[in-house]
Parts: C-alpha cells; structure tokens; sequence
C-alpha cells in the first residue's frame, strides 16, 4: 500500500482540510468530521486502492483501512499538520436546529475522541494485569516478588491515574487548557485526597462539608469537570488582560475548579456511577441469559453503527465502582464467531482474492481487530455476518450464566483471557470456543460461500464486454514477468504489458474517466467506458522522484477520449536518476476477462491488448 499516496487522494477526495473539522484514527479506521458531507464522493473513496470500506456513523465519515490505518493518518497529517492529532481547521461548521440525533452522534463523537487515543496501551496494560493474575494462580509468581510489584505498577498506572488520561483527551475535544484539565485530576488522585478517601474522613471548605470520595481510576467525575471548565474558562480568559491571563486564568480555573469539582461534581457523578454499575450488575445476575443474547448477538451490529462508544465507559466505571465488568466476558464470543465465520470462509471459497483475505481477516479477527473481517468478508457476503451474529448469541449467554467478569480493560480478543480470571473463567472459557466453533461450522455449511460461482462462466470472445486496448506510450513491447519490480512481475496487480518507452507522452489506451491521479504524476487509473479498470505506472520506484520529471495533463474524474494525452515525462531525466522509465499497463480487474497481449514490436498508438 502507498500511505502517501493514498492519504493524498484521501484528502483530494474529501475537500481538504477546508472540509474537514476533526481527524484521528482507531484500530482500523480514519474517522473525519466533516463541515459538508455533501461534497464528498463516498462511491469514490471506496474505490481507492487501501480502502475497505467507508462507514457513516456516529456523525462521523469513517473510512475502514485496516492494519496500516496508522501510517495513513500519518500521512495525512504530514500533508496537513493542522489537522494532527483531532485539531480542527479552520471555523468549524456552522451548527444547524440541535434534535436528537445529533446531540447522540456529538455525545458519540465526543466519547471515541476521548477514548480512542489511549486505547491502545490501556488495553496492553490490561492484557498485562491479566498475565500477572495468571502468573500468580499458576504460582510463577508471588504478590509480594519485585518482579510482581514493579510489572503491576506498569500495567496499573494508567489505570489509577486515568482520570489524568482522560482529562487531556477530553480537553482537547472541548477546546479548553489542557494542561490545566490535567492539574485538576490530579489534585483528584493526589495521595492526600486519595488517604481521605480511604480513611473515609470527612473535612470542610470553609465551613463547607467535603464528602470524601476514591477518584482513581473513574471516567464519569472528570468528565464533567472539563464539561464544567468550558464553561469557566472563556469567563476567566475574559477578565483577565492578555499580558497575564496565561497566568491568571489557570490560576482562577484551579482555585474554583478543584473545590467545586470536590464538593459537588464529584460526589454527583460518583453517585451516578455507583448507581449505573449496580444496575448493571443486577440486570447481569437477574436475566444473565438475555444480557448475553443482546451483547453476544449484536455487538458486531453496535460496532457497525458506532455506538458501542456508549458503553466503553459504562464497562470502565464498572470496573472503578466492582473491581470487575461483566460486559466485557460477554462481547469476545461475539468477536471469536466472526473469525470462525472468516475462517469458513477461507477454507471453503474457490475466490483466490476471498481466500487470501479471510485467511488474514481470520488472524486478525482473533486479536480483536473485526473491521477487516466484516467489511471485507461476513458483511459483504451477508450470510456468514447473520450465523457468526447467532454463534456470538449462544455463546454470549454461555459467558453471561458463568458470571465472568473482567478485573482490567482491554480489547475483546483471545489476548484478553486473562483478565477474565476468577469467578466462571472456565465456563466463559467455553462459551468463546463454542461461538468460534459454531460460526466456523454454520458459515461452512450454510453461509452460501459459493453461491452463484457455479453458473459464473468467463465472458466470450464475442461478449459486449470485449474492448481494445491501445498503446499509452511509442515503444517497445517487454513482458511484465521480466520487470524488476516484483508487484508487476507477479502479475498479483493484474494482466497487462510493460512499454521501453522511446518518448514522453502517455497517452489513453480507452475512453473512459480517470478515477486515479496520483500527485506525482508517476501512476494514472482509468475506468473505460466498457467497464476496464486500467493502471498505467510510469517507471519503476519513481513514485521517490516525487513529481520531480512528470507532468499530469488531465484531473482526476476527467473524461478522456482515446489517443489523448495524460501525463508528459522526461524519460531520459528519469534514467540518469537511476531510475527505469518502462511504462506498465495494467487491467486491475482482468480475472474479469480473457486477456490476449498483440505483438512483439515497436508500438504507435496500435492495439496491444484485447479483453473479451
């Protein structure tokens, strides 16, 4: 995959950053806010060459990348570094009448904000706390061996101090100081406030009773405590001159804040929390069975639409006010029967492409990665995403009869068992092998894998779909097997021909729309008016010289008429570079066709390809 590149027409595609409000990525996805979503062509996005799919949830336009979703965003803020890190550009949209849904889709967008920054090493330190667990069942380890002590304060620090953590995230979703959302919470988890907490001693703020309270480790009171700063803050930046309101204004937020949240805030939402959680925790223990036939069922349809944000801090605050969360046990059946359902994919297809995939879908479904898996396989062939929602449902109500729960937060994957550890582990145990093994065993039999590949027969000479491919550059004709590059080579892109060009005009072999420009110049793709999907690449590795020695002629979703002129190069600048100038053409969807290469010799704007 070309991140650069792709991040580029991402961009392009989108509007730049005039159009965009906020960027940031999770596991899989980039996910924009957008200013007018009217302007962007989803169609197109989908289309591009890394993009699994493009999901539109939450207020947010998601575009599911998968694995490299990282290196893309980090492209992206390299082309645009305003938009690093979830800043906005520029004015932010101008907001419209205020309904229901779109106060949820902000409440959403504001939770995965939050949280998404931080998940990652959140859900590391939690797979370590289970091992530590699992270390001392086992008799590895003992609580009090320094080895025990220092790797528990490894994996328990970001949970003790999350309040910190989330005050910075949360700030910057709301706009406001964040340096002083983060001397807030720690004043909260501070060892003098935490000693009260614990020795339930009561104080008062001039006369003010202060009812003692633990904050380590809560999501809710911080919360809204920087809900409460974005309120004061532009208060106190208005009062203060600007020689010292850098100075002042925190000083005022910390004096007012730090009590207020103390007093009032904090009991509030802890109060809150305590309530929530016992809910909970009695719907749990009461109807346990339809608990794990809705999480175990649907959670895959939760993720889909975005709204399992809703409950990420409904399971953290299960485990700041219980020591555990009995969500969390029951969502891995619902992630283990995707990956059983990819994996019948895998050894059922007779799709080389759809082999290949689910093969690697089917890995990373395990360790609690499923977009790749649902977009690219479950979801688009629909059958096998019902049975592995039914083997998530049976499993599900497995976990939730044994009781499980989870003592840390981590990513629902196999990694995550040993946070399970303790009351029903053996049993949930069972309830996960059964949801992977029943989501193989109904998708294999009656997930319609094939359905429809028996009747599919390749297009005749005389098909309609038959066209004519002509020469994009003067050359001389050499087969793509014996390239350098290994990609074209392999034929793994598709069939094509490779050109020793002996000018510097790229001509098109079609008519038809191009769909891909790459900024450089150095790669053009077409879709022909017949349906071919056509690459044509200019040199090998040129992508390096970046633009330097190209000249596009055209813009991308321009029309283009046979024989027209698309990008001028200097073959000769580009071999002293280092560089081979040999021009590929390549049809992408060629398994779609029967493909017959014309000739040997020089080319002139002739025919050097057919597609029937």
């Amino acid at each position: 995959m070309n991140e650069s590149g792709l991040a580029q027409q991402l961009l392009n595609l989108i509007g730049g950053k005039q159009n965009i409000n906020q960027v940031w990525h999770c596991a899989t996805r980039l996910r924009f806010t957008l200013k007018d979503r009217a302007k962007v062509p989803k169609d197109k996005i989908e289309a591009l060459d890394g993009v699994i799919t493009v999901v539109e949830a939450s207020g947010q336009f998601q575009v599911v990348i998968g694995n490299n979703v990282g290196d893309v965003y980090h492209e992206v803020v390299k082309l645009e570094p305003s938009l690093s890190e979830g800043e906005t550009s520029g004015e932010t949209a101008a907001q419209g009448k205020m309904t229901f849904k779109s106060a949820f889709n902000s409440l959403l967008t504001f939770i995965s904000g939050v949280f998404t920054p931080f998940l990652g090493a959140m859900a590391g330190a939690g797979i370590l706390k289970g091992l530590l667990s699992l270390a001392v069942v086992m008799g590895w380890l003992t609580a009090k061996s320094g080895a025990y002590q220092i790797w528990w304060a490894a994996a328990d620090g970001i949970f003790y101090f999350l309040p910190i953590a989330l005050a910075f995230t949360a700030a910057k979703q709301l706009k406001v100081n964040q340096f002083v959302s983060m001397a807030i919470a720690a004043a909260m988890v501070s060892p003098g406030i935490v000693a009260l907490g614990a020795k339930a001693t009561t104080i008062d703020f001039f006369g003010i009773p202060v009812v003692p309270a633990n904050y380590t480790a809560t999501v809710l009171p911080i919360l809204l405590v920087v809900v409460v700063q974005k309120f004061l803050e532009p208060v106190f930046n208005k009062l203060w001159h600007e020689s010292v309101r850098n100075i002042m204004a925190p000083l005022c937020l910390l004096v007012v804040i730090v009590p207020l949240t103390l007093i009032v805030v904090g009991p509030i939402s802890a109060t809150v929390s305590s309530w929530l959680a016992t809910a909970i925790v009695s719907l749990n223990k009461s109807v346990p069975i339809l608990a794990g036939l809705v999480l175990g069922g649907f959670w895959q349809v939760i993720v889909i639409f975005g709204v399992h944000w809703a409950l990420v801090p409904v399971m953290m605050n299960n485990i700041a006010q219980n020591g555990t969360d009995l969500m969390m046990p029951i969502l891995l059946p619902a992630v283990l029967s995707q990956a059983g359902a990819a994996l019948a994919v895998f050894l059922r297809t007779r799709d080389a492409k759809m082999k290949s995939l689910a093969g690697s879908s089917t890995i990373t479904a395990l360790f609690g990665i499923t977009e790749p898996t649902i977009y690219g396989i479950t979801l688009k062939l629909k059958k096998p995403f019902y049975l592995a929602c039914v083997a998530g449902a049976v499993g599900g109500m497995i976990v939730a009869i044994s009781g499980a729960g989870a003592n840390a937060a981590a990513l629902a994957s196999v990694l995550s068992l040993p946070t399970f550890i303790g009351k029903g582990f053996g049993l949930s145990v069972v309830g996960d092998v059964v949801a992977f093994a029943l989501g193989t065993v109904l998708t294999y039999f009656f997930g319609g894998i094939n359905a429809g590949a028996k009747t599919k027969t390749a297009p005749s000479a005389n098909s309609e779909l038959g066209e004519a491919l002509a020469a994009p550059v003067k050359g001389v004709l050499v087969p793509l097997t014996g390239l350098a590059d290994e990609v074209f080579a392999s034929e793994t892109m598709g069939k094509g021909v490779a050109i020793v060009p002996e000018n510097g005009i790229v001509k098109a072999p079609v008519a038809g729309v191009i769909r891909l420009l790459y900024p450089t110049g150095h790669a053009i793709g077409i879709q022909s008016d017949k349906g071919s999907e056509i690459l044509i690449h200019i040199g090998i590795d040129t992508v390096n010289l970046k633009g330097k020695h190209f000249q596009p002629l055209v813009a991308q979703g321009q029309h283009v008429e046979i024989g027209m002129p698309l990008v001028q190069f200097d073959h000769e600048a580009i071999e002293k570079e280092g560089y081979e100038s040999t021009v590929m053409m390549i049809v992408t969807n060629s398994d779609q066709y029967q493909i017959a290469t014309l000739g040997q010799g020089a080319t002139d704007d002739r025919p050097v390809m057919t597609l029937a």
